[in-house]
């Protein structure tokens, strides 16, 4: 599993300045808002001020962090990065996270990317994950049977303790 330090790593780094940037920003309008009306500022506002600019720069890294990780798994991320933007109450978001894709998987043989639920590669033939040797389906390491066919699977030597 990766740590949080390592999702964070999808966020897009030009998705942090911009965060930053709207931060300022939404300071900026509000305090001057608040001298329009001539008058200080109270505990609350700044309170309200300091609450709204950490939402605000969470909501853009969720974005960010839509946009990258839609990217990272070879799905649409353009369109999902524009669904979490604009479906409001964070929905587009959660929508996205029931809905993603897993994550692609690197061919061994060409290197390149394919989907993790491909046995085999779609660009080279080479075997992705392990495989019945009849019915082609992919099968599980320890499994000594194809759960699909029935077919007994070579099982690999275990290995020699020196």
């Amino acid at each position: 599993m990766k740590s949080f330090l390592d999702e964070l790593r999808v966020v897009p780094r030009v998705v942090w300045p911009i965060a930053l940037l709207m931060v300022l920003l939404s300071g900026v309008l509000w305090v001057h808002f608040w001298r329009l009306q001539g008058r200080g500022f109270s505990r609350g506002e700044v309170f309200f001020l300091v609450w709204s600019a950490l939402f605000l720069f969470a909501w853009v890294v969720l974005i960010g962090y839509v946009h990258g990780d839609a990217r990272q798994r070879g799905m649409r991320h353009v369109m999902w990065t524009l669904l979490a933007i604009f479906i409001p109450n964070f929905i587009g978001a959660i929508l996205y996270f029931f809905l993603r894709d897993p994550l692609l998987i690197a061919c061994p043989k060409c290197g390149t990317r394919g989907k993790s639920i491909f046995v085999f590669c779609p660009q080279c033939g080479a075997e992705l994950v392990p495989s019945c040797p009849a019915c082609k389906r992919a099968v599980e390491p320890a499994w000594q049977r194809c759960a699909y066919c029935g077919k007994v699977l070579a099982q690999p030597m275990p290995a020699s303790i020196p």
